[in-house]
């Protein structure tokens, strides 16, 4: 079990490098949405474009704190041990006190656990090829 959680742990850890990409493609947007102040014609199109870009990458930015947040968890119930049941038991009042889990999902298994932390990095990397897509779709504008 320790050495599932610390794999599941490591991928999780790979949502820091997608952040890194998403927040580069972020101040591009920014960069072109200020380039009207900078003399360059304003294009309604490359706006909504760049205006669609942030939107993404805040998405994208909300799922990365998510998949920060289950990277750090799974490490350190990994690192647990023999207690891991206790400090699982544990960690489940404090979502639950918190708001971040409802009873419902109390006393899940740790693969399910794996396989929505998983989920969630999905969720992420999907926000970062929105993005992508939407540079595409703006180059193929711009330059065509």
């Amino acid at each position: 079990m320790q050495a599932d959680l610390l794999l599941v742990a490591a991928l999780l850890r790979r949502g820091r490098s997608l952040d890194h990409f998403s927040s580069t493609l972020s101040l591009v947007a920014v960069l072109f949405g200020l380039a009207p102040w900078l003399g360059t014609p304003p294009s309604l199109i490359l706006a909504l474009l760049c205006a669609a870009l942030l939107v993404a990458g805040l998405a994208e930015k909300y799922w990365e704190l998510r998949v920060a947040l289950d990277a750090e968890l799974f490490q350190r119930l990994a690192e647990a041990g023999e207690q891991l049941d206790s400090q699982t038991h544990a960690l489940d009042q404090a979502l639950q006190k918190l708001g971040l889990q409802n009873a419902q999902q109390a006393g899940r298994d740790w693969s399910l656990r794996a396989q929505g932390a998983l989920g969630l990095l999905r969720k992420q990397a999907l926000c970062l090829l929105l993005q992508i897509v939407i540079v595409a779709l703006g180059f193929f504008i711009v330059f065509a």
